[in-house]
């Protein structure tokens, strides 16, 4: 995994030294935007294997910038945030956003959820079918790619790798922290709710009816299936 491309957008210099150094050592490149501007008109041209992004930014901030990041890119994009509340994180993860990460943060923990998120994107460990056709939706584990009656389907890496799990898997149950460790690679504690949004998100793009899901069904008090009543 060495040698993968990160762009880093922070306004905070300290910040953006530390990180780039600690990264580099871990054999990172590692290039650096000051702004949502600057990093906007760095994409243009260029393609990173991950963005950290951080939340709060002057002039544009970090959700305006993931959700313009999400309209073209299916990049994996971690957040770093001052802000704890949950509802902060969860519109962070709604906007597109993979994973998030809390001001102060350790450098190694940081390098663990980078790690992790790359190899979310490579969908390395989705190896028993290389084409699943559940109904009207076919996901494709080789190319990466969801159809929905035909119609592609853009999903982020970690949505994608959510989807996959319980569609290879119909009728089972899996809690929220399964997923995570399954699909995700994580085990995170104060993760585990985001799944919730996770899910939201792949509903409100594969189901007719996310209140009424037909794909991905609650099972209250225990988590998550896929259905397979067709």
């Amino acid at each position: 995994m060495s040698n993968k491309k990160i762009l880093l957008i922070e306004d905070e210099e300290k910040i953006r030294i530390l990180v780039k150094k600690y990264m580099e050592q871990e054999s990172f490149e590692v290039l650096t935007a000051e702004s949502g501007y600057q990093a906007r008109e760095f994409l243009k041209n260029n393609n990173p294997d991950l963005i950290l992004l951080d939340l709060m930014l002057p002039e544009m901030n970090g959700l305006d910038l993931c959700r313009e990041i999400r309209k073209t890119s299916r990049v994996p994009i971690i957040m770093l945030t001052a802000k704890t509340q949950e509802t902060d994180k969860i519109l962070g993860l709604e906007m597109g956003a993979d994973d998030y990460i809390t001001k102060p943060f350790s450098l190694a923990e940081l390098s663990a959820r980078i790690r992790a998120a790359l190899r979310r994107s490579d969908f390395g460990s989705l190896e028993k079918e290389e084409s699943i056709i559940r109904g009207d939706l076919q996901i494709n584990i080789e190319r990466y790619q969801v159809k929905l009656n035909g119609k592609d389907i853009p999903l982020t890496a970690t949505e994608f790798k959510i989807l996959a799990l319980l569609a290879q898997n119909p009728g089972r149950v899996y809690s929220r922290l399964q997923i995570l460790n399954a699909a995700l690679e994580e085990s995170y504690g104060g993760y585990e709710r985001s799944i919730d949004t996770h899910i939201s998100n792949v509903r409100h793009k594969i189901e007719k009816n996310p209140a009424e899901p037909e794909y991905i069904k609650t099972v209250y008090g225990l988590g998550y299936k896929f259905d397979i009543s067709d």
